[in-house]
C-alpha cells in the first residue's frame, strides 16, 4: 500500500492538467516527469540500496552501525539535492533542448521544471527514510509518509490549479509543498522507530569519508542501473514525442497506468528486499527460500488482478484522467497492451527484490545494460513496422528482458551460503 501510494503523485498531477483543454499541458506534466525520473530516480539507490543494507544490519543486530548508515545517507540526499537546486537554470535549459516538442510544450516543460527542482533536498530524503522504514520492516511507517506526500499533493493541486488558476506552476508547487511535509513526518517516525533500539547517535558518522566511499561503492552499480531504466522510459516518451503532441499526451495518459502497476508489484519486491536480507543478514537459507515463495504467489495474484482491471475498467481510468476526447480515443486504441503488461512485467521487480535484498548489485547493472540495448533495438524495429504499437510492443519487451536477464545471473550466479544451522527452522543450510 505505501508503495501503491508514490504514482499517486504523477497521477493526480496528470488528471488536475487533464482538466485543461488540449494536449500541451497532459504531454508537458509527461516529459516532466521524465526529466525528474533521470534527476530524483537516477539517485535511487538511496532508496533501493538503503533498504538491503538496513536489512542485513538489522540482521545482524549492529544498532550503531544502523544509526550511522542513516545518518550517512541522509547527508548525502542533503547534499547531491542542493546540488541539483543550484543548477536549476542549466537543468531546464537541458531539458527543453533534449525532448523534440512543439513550443507550448516546451514552455510549459520549463516552468513545470524550474519550480519542482526545489524539491530535490526533500524528494531524495524521503528515499532514504522510505528504504529505511522498509529495512526495518516499519512499513506502516512507509504509508504514513507516503499518505501525507499523497494527499497534500492532491489537496494543493486542486486549489492551485482549478481554484487559484496558477496552472502547471500550480501542480509543481504542490508537488514541492508536499514531498517537504512529508519529509518532516518521516523523520519524525524514524525518530519514533530508532527510539526503542538500544545505543545514540553516533553523530562522528557524518565526518567518517570512508564511511561514503563504501557507500557510493555498494549503490554505484545501482546508480548505473537505474540510469539505463530511465533512460529506456525518456526513450519511450522521446519516440512518443516524435508522432506529435496528441499521441504524446495519449501515452501520457497510459503510462500512469503503467506506473501505478509497476509500484504495485514492486511493493512485494521491497517486502523480498527487506525479508531476503533479513534472512541473508542471520545466515538464514530456509527464511530466505520462504521469503521468495510467499512474495512470488502474492505478486503474481496481485498481477493478475491488475489484468483484470485493465481490461474491464480500463477506459473509465483513462476517461478520468482527461477530459479531451481525442487523447481518450488515442489512449484506448493502445489500451490491450496494458492487459499484458502485469503478467510479463511481475518477474523482473520480483527478481530486484531477491537481488537488492542480497546485494547484488553488479549482476543487476549488467543485466539492465543488456535489456536496455535489446529495449532500444526491438523500438527501432517495432516503430519501422508498427509505429506507436511497435513502441508499446518494445516496452513490453523491456519487462521480459529485464526478468530473463536477471534469471540467468541467478543461474551461473548462484548465492552461496554458509554451512552453519538455521535457527529459525531447526534445519540446516548447505551451500547453494
Amino acid at each position: 500500500l505505501a508503495n501503491l501510494s508514490v504514482p499517486l503523485v504523477g497521477v493526480v498531477d496528470t488528471a488536475v492538467m487533464g482538466r485543461l483543454p488540449g494536449a500541451a499541458q497532459i504531454g508537458a506534466v509527461a516529459l516532466g516527469a521524465t526529466v525528474f525520473s533521470f534527476l530524483f530516480w537516477g539517485f535511487g539507490f538511496l532508496r533501493m540500496g538503503t533498504t538491503g543494507l538496513v536489512a542485513q544490519t538489522l540482521g545482524r543486530r549492529d544498532t550503531a552501525g544502523l544509526r550511522g548508515l542513516c545518518l550517512n545517507l541522509g547527508a548525502a540526499a542533503l547534499l547531491i539535492g542542493l546540488i541539483l537546486v543550484v543548477l536549476r537554470q542549466p537543468i531546464v535549459a537541458l531539458a527543453q533542448w533534449v525532448f523534440p516538442a512543439g513550443d507550448t510544450v516546451r514552455e510549459a516543460l520549463g516552468v513545470y521544471t524550474g519550480v519542482r527542482l526545489w524539491s530535490a533536498p526533500a524528494v531524495l530524503g524521503n528515499y532514504v527514510l522510505v528504504g529505511v522504514f522498509v529495512g526495518l520492516q516499519r512499513t506502516g511507517l512507509a504509508l504514513l509518509s507516503q499518505l501525507v506526500l499523497n494527499l497534500s499533493n492532491a489537496g494543493l493541486s486542486l486549489l492551485f490549479v482549478l481554484v487559484l488558476d496558477m496552472g502547471i506552476a500550480g501542480v509543481a508547487w504542490a508537488s514541492v509543498i508536499a514531498e517537504s511535509l512529508a519529509l518532516g513526518v518521516g523523520l519524525g517516525a524514524l525518530s519514533l522507530a530508532l527510539a526503542g533500539l538500544p545505543g545514540r547517535w553516533p553523530w562522528a558518522a557524518l565526518r567518517d569519508r570512508a564511511a561514503y566511499v563504501r557507500l557510493f561503492r555498494v549503490n554505484g552499480d545501482l546508480f548505473v542501473r537505474t540510469l539505463c531504466l530511465i533512460a529506456a522510459f525518456a526513450w519511450f516518451n522521446a519516440r512518443g514525442a516524435a508522432q506529435g503532441e496528441w499521441i504524446l499526451a495519449a501515452n501520457a495518459v497510459l503510462l500512469q497506468l503503467v506506473h501505478v502497476l509497476a509500484y504495485g508489484l514492486d511493493g512485494f519486491a521491497h517486502a523480498a528486499e527487506t525479508l531476503v536480507g533479513h534472512a541473508r543478514g542471520a545466515g538464514r537459507r530456509n527464511d530466505y527460500l520462504d521469503a521468495i515463495r510467499i512474495a512470488t504467489v502474492w505478486a503474481l495474484g496481485t498481477a493478475v488482478g491488475y489484468c483484470l482491471v485493465y481490461l474491464f475498467a480500463g477506459e473509465s481510468l483513462v476517461a478520468a484522467l482527461t477530459i479531451d476526447e481525442r487523447v481518450r480515443t488515442l489512449a484506448a486504441q493502445y489500451l490491450p497492451w496494458l492487459w499484458l503488461t502485469p503478467l510479463v512485467a511481475v518477474w523482473s521487480y520480483l527478481l530486484d527484490g531477491i537481488f537488492v535484498g542480497t546485494l547484488r548489485s553488479t549482476d543487476m547493472r549488467d543485466a539492465m545494460i543488456v535489456s536496455l540495448i535489446a529495449f532500444l533495438i526491438v523500438t527501432w524495429l517495432g516503430m519501422e513496422l508498427f509505429a506507436n504499437h511497435g513502441l508499446w510492443a518494445a516496452l513490453t519487451a523491456f519487462f521480459a528482458f529485464r526478468a530473463l536477464t536477471l534469471l540467468a545471473a541467478m543461474r551461473l550466479r548462484p548465492l552461496a551460503w554458509p554451512v552453519r544451522a538455521d535457527v529459525s527452522s531447526g534445519s540446516s543450510s548447505g551451500v547453494r
